[in-house]
């Protein structure tokens, strides 16, 4: 057998060592775009938290994708990437609507105050180096905190603030309630019988049950009044939709005690008017009398039969207040909102 060169004994060494570092190469090339992808999708990771949490507070893709002004099959894609990446699904459907799985809300209550926050970081940084000075703070007040609680409370702020715009938009009851979780507004003034659990509620005054007649009622002067005795005469409340008449309502169906309601209409100003004139009764909270009320009206404390009635704050949870936001939360007191680990402002109401 002839003997092989030096040459010839080299070859398949060479070939060997090609072929290691074109696979180096083309390892280190993969890790490259490996880490390219990953500084790509960290980049974009806000876009696709953004995408999810208009989802879940819109309620379709369609709709979330009109407010972010970006397609639908964009809006889709950000949500397939932020399931792959996390590894479980996050939307599911229900008819025609979608709505955040188990892992989903989690990642909701999470993500949400840190896209809000990070949107508005730029509008606080300056709200906060001007202090304060021409920033917007947007509140929603039925007619019964409008009228009675607000104003004082307003005052108070403008006096520490006065280059902020205030902004007090109507919304009484679930108007309230849908204009916060919309984002048209950070705060409701108002009473809460039970709270949602995507609520926060705070107390901060609390009033008891007056019932109002004219002086010459039959139930005037009668020592000691049941609910039985309320049912014989017609009611003057606000309409149903409100939360006085859901809570009479309640009391009386709990009882199964039947009553009837003579007069619906808004405004207790307008309500103790027609009580004055002898077209019924009514049970309207303390927060509502004045001292000259008495001249033509008789109001009888009726705490036995009805549960007091609570005033206070009303915020989504997991929204991040603004700077305006905060400021009044504190010129009301200071630590509102601010004790999450106790469950204060969750749960029912005093009502």
């Amino acid at each position: 057998m002839p003997c092989n060169t030096l040459k010839d004994m080299k070859k398949p060494d060479a070939s060997r060592s090609k072929r290691t570092k074109r696979k180096q190469r083309d390892t280190h090339s993969h890790e490259k775009t490996l880490v390219a992808a990953r500084f790509y999708y960290k980049g974009s990771r806000l876009k696709q938290l953004r995408a999810f949490c208009m989802i879940v507070k819109l309620g379709t893709l369609s709709r979330a994708a009109e407010a972010l002004f970006l397609s639908q099959p964009s809006i889709s894609l950000q949500l397939r990437a932020l399931e792959a990446e996390l590894g479980v699904a996050l939307i599911e459907r229900r008819r025609r609507r979608v709505a955040p799985t188990r892992e989903g809300q989690t990642l909701y209550e999470l993500a949400l105050p840190v896209v809000e926050g990070l949107e508005s970081l730029d509008r606080r940084f300056h709200a906060r180096c001007k202090g304060l000075a021409g920033g917007e703070l947007r509140i929603a007040a039925g007619a019964t905190t409008g009228q009675y609680l607000l104003p004082p409370w307003i005052a108070a702020f403008r006096n520490r603030h006065p280059d902020v715009h205030v902004q007090v938009r109507s919304g009484v009851g679930s108007e309230g309630i849908a204009q916060l979780r919309a984002d048209q507004v950070e705060l409701a003034i108002g009473s809460l019988i039970d709270v949602p659990q995507d609520l926060a509620y705070e107390v901060l005054h609390s009033f008891d049950p007056i019932l109002i007649m004219a002086p010459d009622h039959p139930l005037a002067h009668k020592a000691e009044l049941r609910l039985e005795d309320l049912s014989a005469f017609g009611l003057i409340l606000p309409p149903q939709r409100q939360t006085t008449f859901q809570l009479v309502d309640l009391v009386f169906q709990q009882r199964k005690v039947p009553f009837h309601v003579a007069l619906e209409v808004g405004g207790w100003e307008v309500i103790k008017r027609h009580v004055a004139q002898g077209l019924g009764i009514s049970v309207v909270p303390g927060l509502c009398m004045q001292d000259d009320d008495g001249v033509r009206l008789l109001a009888r404390n009726v705490r036995a039969l009805f549960p007091r009635r609570s005033y206070g704050v009303i915020m989504r949870k997991g929204r991040f207040l603004s700077t305006e936001a905060r400021a009044f939360l504190d010129s009301l007191r200071p630590d509102l909102f601010t004790r999450r680990a106790d469950g204060a402002g969750t749960g029912q109401s005093e009502r």
